[in-house]
């Protein structure tokens, strides 16, 4: 079970974190959990291109070592980058000392201060202690569901299409797990939403 569209009490319980970007314009914020990832990341490149689209990458530390020039590709390509810690940890499992020290292990080769939990799982205590280390936690408000296997990729492609309003962050996974749903819904909801009159910006 989880949420299409983040509903509006969810964002209120946890309002230190940032679900959607207040803009005056059509502008969106595509995003991309759990890369670099060898497939998956350069056919992402290569969609956001022909849309002159900027997008913000959530990379999990043990991948950005395992792909550093394609890391750097992101940069290169005008994108931003966010810590999704180095091992793809759930906050709620996980100990908090260990989760903390997993997050900075990955800034020892991800420099930013964006962050986005792995499952969107993490405790009070765990994102205060990220807040005080000035973290800046960014959530969503439409998660696609490229990562559900069970999910069609049509009904993806209208979870994105049909949701999407200025100001949304967006989820994708540049993943081997999302890449069947990824293929079908990424150059499908980039020609809608840019049909729609939206621009895809990174998170600044």
């Amino acid at each position: 079970m989880y949420f299409i569209k983040t509903p509006s009490w969810l964002k209120k319980v946890y309002g230190g974190y940032i679900w959607d970007i207040p803009v005056r314009e059509k502008k969106i914020f595509l995003t991309f959990d759990d890369g670099p990832h060898p497939v998956a990341t350069p056919f992402v490149l290569e969609q956001l291109k022909h849309y002159n689209a900027r997008a913000t990458f959530f990379c999990i530390g043990k991948n950005v070592q395992a792909e550093p020039a394609l890391y750097q590709q992101l940069f290169e390509e005008g994108h931003r980058v966010g810590n999704h810690t180095h091992n793809h940890l759930n906050g709620w499992r996980t100990d908090t000392h260990i989760y903390l020290d997993n997050i900075l292990q990955a800034s020892n080769v991800i420099n930013t201060d964006l962050f986005r939990p792995p499952y969107g799982r993490i405790t009070r205590k765990q994102g205060y202690l990220l807040r005080q280390k000035h973290f800046r936690i960014i959530m969503w408000d439409v998660l696609s569901g490229d990562f559900d296997q069970s999910l069609a990729p049509e009904k993806c492609l209208a979870n994105v299409v049909r949701k999407t309003t200025p100001g949304s962050i967006i989820v994708f996974h540049d993943s081997q797990k999302a890449f069947n749903n990824l293929q079908y819904v990424l150059p499908k909801a980039l020609e809608q939403l840019s049909a729609a009159g939206f621009t895809f910006e990174a998170i600044a």
